[in-house]
């Protein structure tokens, strides 16, 4: 364990699982090449938390596991109760905790110093994760708990409140060293972007002031400052200039405000300033805004509420399992959703492990954006019946 001076506990921790009681040991299933041939994938029926046992095979691949993934994905059973599709989802809590504690030391092992892992369930058991997560990784490598809508009709059979989403925490192998990306570009909407420069390329004000009131001339005094500017020409200067007004950062009621940039990276990016009158709260006064540009590759950062409009939900998915000639799993995971998480986690070429692998949604979105990848599936009903006839791959 990483986590010093944390710990929890439950009946039976630590005991060791019976080989096998939880699957075989992995064998390779398909090994699924790329448009030139390469082998770039790999499903493995077994269990995942033996996935080791495999990285002798995987090595003839150049898929060796073990610290080489950039992004480990877990989506086990919820443990809500009752039995679907091969899979036991009423454990004893105790035995359920240590199933799970067992596969997030294999996912610790298997990542990269820069990669992260990211553990999808709902409110059942995820606050219990949560402790362990911060015990098996580290309370410093937690990165964030994120709530994903997958259902927005509701469940409306579920008792005093209809659920409608699920949970996604994300910790780092090393939070020192982590790789994440900052955003996506999908997230960014063109239309927040209504003005056009002369080059073509659109863009939208920004107050150059400092929105958060918690800075201020007080608690950041460097970053009050006079610029100078031209409200009919949109000149901003740093410096005085004959017939610039001088303009001061004040908040909507005159109460003094500060900048977002120092004096220095006002000077660098002056091109980029333009003053206007605004039309404020207390009557017009001027004020300087900056043209945020609408660049190719601009990215977004995600807010930590995923909507099912933004990457779909169980129902998306069931109809994406249908379209691709397959039917009859309950609970895939949609498209959508999976390639923002691979799109987040991981770069070309980079390595991609889920150790419930489940309809293969993981392995679609890792071979769509040109990673190489690793699912493991114990059900090998699973893996004939759904997930290579997905993926359009025979067996081996």
């Amino acid at each position: 364990m990483t986590s010093p001076g944390f710990s929890v506990s439950w009946p039976g921790r630590g005991e060791p699982e019976v080989p096998g009681d939880q699957g075989p040991a992995p064998e390779i299933a398909a090994a699924v090449p790329d448009a030139e041939g390469r082998v770039t994938g790999v499903v493995l029926g077994g269990d995942g938390a033996r996935i080791t046992e495999a990285s002798s095979s995987l090595d003839q691949f150049g898929l060796g596991t073990a610290g080489a993934a950039q992004l480990v994905y877990l989506d086990p059973p919820y443990n809500r109760g009752g039995r679907f599709d091969g899979y036991h989802d009423n454990m004893p809590r105790d035995q359920w905790l240590g199933y799970i504690e067992h596969r997030l030391v294999v996912a610790r092992a298997l990542l990269a110093e820069t990669g992260t892992v990211w553990v999808h369930l709902d409110d059942a058991e995820a606050h219990r994760v949560r402790c362990v997560l911060d015990e098996v990784f580290g309370a410093d490598a937690f990165i964030a708990d994120l709530t994903v809508e997958s259902n927005p009709k509701g469940r409306q059979l579920d008792r005093f409140f209809a659920g409608s989403h699920d949970r996604l925490m994300v910790y780092a192998r090393d939070p020192a060293q982590v790789r994440l990306a900052g955003g996506v570009a999908s997230a960014v909407d063109p239309s927040d972007f209504p003005h056009t420069a002369e080059d073509g390329v659109n863009y939208r004000l920004l107050p150059l002031r400092n929105t958060n009131k918690r800075f201020n001339p007080r608690t950041t005094p460097t970053m009050t400052y006079p610029l100078y500017g031209d409200p009919d020409t949109g000149e901003v200067s740093v410096d005085p200039v004959s017939g610039l007004t001088e303009i001061f950062p004040v908040f909507g009621d005159l109460s003094p405000a500060v900048w977002r940039w120092s004096r220095d990276r006002a000077r660098e990016r002056s091109d980029e300033l333009v003053c206007r009158t605004v039309r404020g709260r207390v009557g017009p006064r001027v004020d300087v805004y900056q043209r945020d540009r609408h660049e190719v590759g601009r990215i977004k950062k995600l807010k930590s509420i995923w909507l099912s409009q933004e990457v779909g939900s169980t129902d998306t998915a069931r109809a994406e399992l249908r379209s691709a000639g397959v039917d009859g799993f309950r609970t895939p995971k949609p498209e959508a959703l999976m390639r923002r998480i691979v799109e987040l986690a991981t770069e070309a070429d980079d390595l991609v492990v889920d150790l419930f692998a489940g309809s293969g949604t993981t392995a679609v979105a890792a071979r769509d954006l040109g990673r190489r990848w690793v699912v493991v599936e114990r059900n090998p009903d699973t893996v004939r019946d759904v997930i290579l006839p997905r993926l359009r791959v025979s067996g081996v």
